[in-house]
C-alpha cells in the first residue's frame, strides 16, 4: 500500500481507502463478512475508512466502531504512522439526496442539528473525536447563511472533530468550489472515475490552491466499471441500485463499460484499470471503493501496489469521459 498526504491536514492516508455504504443494508450484506473484510483491509495497510450515519441509520458506523476497538492497541495496524482515520457524515435533516438550491439551511443542516448528529456518530463509533465529519449533501448557496461557517468553526473548537468536509452532489463538482475557496473546508468527497472526469476542470484546481484533501468516491460508477452488469441485471425493490439503474441508465452504462473492455490489458481487470486510472491524478489523495467481501478488498488494495497506469493506456481512457447532468433518478 502506498500513502498520500491528505491536503493541508497532513495525514498520511492510504491511496485506497474503504467505502462502507454497502455495509449499511445493501442486498447481500452480512455483518460477519463485513467485519472480516474491514480487518483484512487494515492488515493490508488501509487506514482511511469512510462511513455515514445514513448507512443503515448508524449501523455502518457501529461496525466500524467494533473493528476499531479491536485494533486500537494494535501497533501493526494502519499506515506509516500506525493511525486509522475515521470519516463519517451528517445526513440532511430533510433526508433529501441530492440537495437543491431551494432547500434552506434550516431544512437541511441547521447548526444545532449538525451537532446532534456529530454526537450520534461519536456514540456509534465509540470514539471521543472524529477525524473527519462531512455534510452528506451540499449546496454552495448555503454560504449565504452566515450560520454555516460559524457552525464549522464552533465544531472544530468543540474538540468533537479534527477536520470538516463536504460530500458533493452527483455530477455537480462545481457546486462546492465556492465553499472550498472560503478556506474553511478541509476535504471534499466527489465522484471521480473514468467516466466522471469533470472535477478536473475547476474543482481539483481549487482544492490544489487551498490544499484541500480530495476523496474520490464511486470509482466503479456504482458497478458499471466492474464490468459485471448486463442489460438483464436486476435488484430487489428496496435496494438503492434498483432506482438508480433505471432502463435508460442501465443500457447506457453497460454500453460504455463494454466499450472499455477491449482496452483492458492481459493480466489486468476492468476494476483494477478503473482504480489505477484515478491513481494517475495526484490531486486525489484517497479512493474509497465500496467493499463487503475479502476478495474485493484484496483485489482493490492491490491496485495501489501496481501504481498508476502507463501513460499510453491512461491517454486511451481519457476520451471515455461521459458528461452527465443530474436527473430525477440520479440521486
Amino acid at each position: 500500500m502506498r500513502y498520500r498526504r491528505f491536503g493541508r491536514i497532513g495525514w498520511n492516508v492510504s491511496e485506497i481507502g474503504y467505502g462502507m455504504w454497502g455495509m449499511g443494508g445493501w442486498t447481500g450484506s452480512d455483518d460477519a463478512e463485513s467485519l472480516d473484510s474491514l480487518q483484512r483491509a487494515i492488515d493490508l495497510g488501509c487506514n482511511f475508512f469512510d462511513t455515514a450515519w445514513a448507512y443503515g441509520d448508524g449501523h455502518s458506523e457501529q461496525l466500524l466502531g467494533k473493528i476499531f476497538r479491536v485494533n486500537k492497541n494494535n501497533s501493526s495496524a494502519g499506515g506509516p504512522d500506525k493511525k486509522l482515520y475515521i470519516a463519517t457524515k451528517v445526513p440532511p435533516k430533510n433526508r433529501r439526496w441530492p440537495s437543491r438550491p431551494e432547500y434552506s439551511l434550516d431544512e437541511s443542516y441547521p447548526p444545532d442539528y449538525i451537532f446532534e448528529y456529530v454526537d450520534k456518530s461519536l456514540k456509534n463509533l465509540g470514539v471521543g473525536t472524529l477525524d473527519l465529519i462531512q455534510l452528506h449533501t451540499w449546496d454552495d448557496s448555503w454560504l449565504n447563511d452566515g450560520r454555516i461557517l460559524r457552525a464549522i468553526e464552533k465544531l472544530r473548537g468543540s474538540g468533537r472533530v479534527r477536520a470538516f468536509g463536504l460530500s458533493l452532489n452527483r455530477w455537480e463538482p462545481s457546486n462546492g468550489i465556492r465553499a472550498v475557496r472560503t478556506g474553511l473546508i478541509d476535504a471534499v468527497q466527489v465522484i471521480y472515475n473514468i467516466f466522471d472526469q469533470n472535477p478536473e476542470d475547476e474543482l481539483f484546481p481549487a482544492c490544489r490552491e487551498k490544499k484541500v484533501g480530495v476523496i474520490a468516491r464511486v470509482p466503479f460508477d456504482e458497478g458499471s466499471l466492474t464490468g459485471t452488469l448486463t442489460l438483464d441485471s436486476k435488484w430487489p425493490k428496496n435496494d438503492w441500485r434498483s432506482t438508480y439503474f433505471v432502463p435508460e441508465n442501465l443500457k447506457a452504462s453497460v454500453a460504455r463499460a463494454d466499450a472499455l473492455k477491449p482496452l483492458v490489458l492481459a493480466g489486468m481487470t476492468l476494476p483494477e484499470m478503473a482504480l489505477r486510472f484515478i491513481l494517475n491524478n495526484s490531486d486525489v489523495h484517497t479512493i474509497i471503493p465500496g467493499m463487503r467481501k475479502r476478495k474485493h478488498v484484496e483485489a482493490n488494495l492491490a491496485a495501489s501496489d501496481r501504481g498508476p497506469l502507463l501513460p499510453r493506456l491512461h491517454a486511451q481512457l481519457r476520451p471515455h469521459r461521459w458528461v452527465r447532468t443530474p436527473t430525477k433518478w440520479s440521486q
